[in-house]
């Protein structure tokens, strides 16, 4: 990190730039997901988890292919759809259908597996796993999940506002929205399933964007108290992004090189939630010098610190002292 030891860039300088860039990307996302919400009939793409029925993960027998998989699961389910999932032969079946507990929870799964094995024989299909959510379960999740995230909104907010400053405590906010916008948008334009583990990574990302961003804010404060009034508050905030510009590479260096890692060794299973950590880290990264500063930077000249009277009270003290002294 030699190289950024003595950093000097300009970031405040070019913050409009980057500003009307996220701006033009947010946008675009938002147009794609209200698009995907009329053409697709829901802007995410919810998983069992959220909407309720039955999936069904197995491994077919070499020369099975989606569309016959899902050929032979519409029979049983008219609504079933059927992806690959991981390797060539494995495939992921879903249907909305779902059966209470005590009349068989598990029997679509059952009826689906025993078409398989009619078409391809007992011995050529192999069932990974099988889940079976209701929907009033899936309706509360994702109350619960919406909830999880506005929570964590709210204490990020009154904790910066105990711990600095309300501004920082608005400015953090604004970053991670902008995070969490970017984020769900690549999450709906790529149609990934969203489900628990999805929820979990967007709240890892939240927690990540924020100590990032905690990190350089920290450094404002103690620039402000330290230059005070011989420096342009515009001047200081550049400063303290290029005094943690090291810090800040570093880490994120080293927390995506361990989710390359698992995006490329992990599997499929954990794949789409290593991606989505991915992108969260990068997003989050980029927001810390590019929004969160600038956002404080613009809060702090619409409603400016209100200096203590301090000179008025130096000079009443220093005329105490005169007055004293000719007595």
């Amino acid at each position: 990190m030699r190289i950024f030891a003595n950093a000097n860039y300009d970031f405040i300088g070019r913050r409009g730039l980057f500003v009307k860039v996220s701006v033009a990307v947010c946008a675009a996302l938002v147009v794609g997901m209200i698009a995907l919400q009329f053409s697709a009939g829901s802007w995410m793409n919810y998983g069992v988890d959220f909407t309720g029925g039955t999936m069904v993960q197995v491994i077919a027998p070499q020369g099975a292919t989606a569309e016959s998989i899902r050929e032979i699961a519409s029979r049983v389910s008219p609504g079933a759809t059927v992806s690959r999932f991981g390797a060539e032969s494995e495939f992921l079946i879903r249907v909305p259908e779902f059966v209470e507990e005590g009349a068989g929870e598990e029997s679509v799964a059952n009826e689906i597996v025993a078409a398989l094995q009619a078409e391809y024989g007992g011995d050529g299909v192999q069932v990974v796993r099988t889940e079976a959510v209701g929907a009033r379960v899936g309706s509360e999740l994702q109350r619960q999940a919406a909830f999880a995230i506005l929570l964590s909104f709210a204490v990020t907010l009154l904790y910066l506002a105990f711990r600095f400053e309300w501004r920082f405590g608005v400015a953090a906010i604004v970053s991670t929205f902008h995070d969490i916008l970017v984020v769900l948008g690549v999450i709906s334009i790529l149609r990934l399933e969203v489900s628990l583990t999805t929820v979990a990574a967007v709240l890892t990302i939240i927690g990540y964007s924020l100590n990032d961003t905690i990190v350089v804010f920290d450094r404002v404060r103690e620039n402000v108290a330290k230059l005070g009034r011989r420096e342009t508050y515009e001047k200081i905030v550049n400063t303290a992004i290029n005094e943690t510009l090291p810090r800040t590479v570093l880490t994120s260096a080293t927390t995506l090189a361990a989710l390359l890692g698992l995006y490329i060794f992990g599997g499929a299973v954990i794949r789409e939630f290593a991606f989505i950590l991915i992108v969260g880290v990068v997003v989050g990264t980029y927001s810390s010098i590019f929004i969160a500063s600038p956002a404080l930077l613009a809060i702090e000249r619409r409603w400016p610190k209100k200096e203590a009277k301090k000179s008025g009270g130096t000079t009443g003290r220093a005329r105490s002292t005169r007055v004293r002294a000719a007595l």
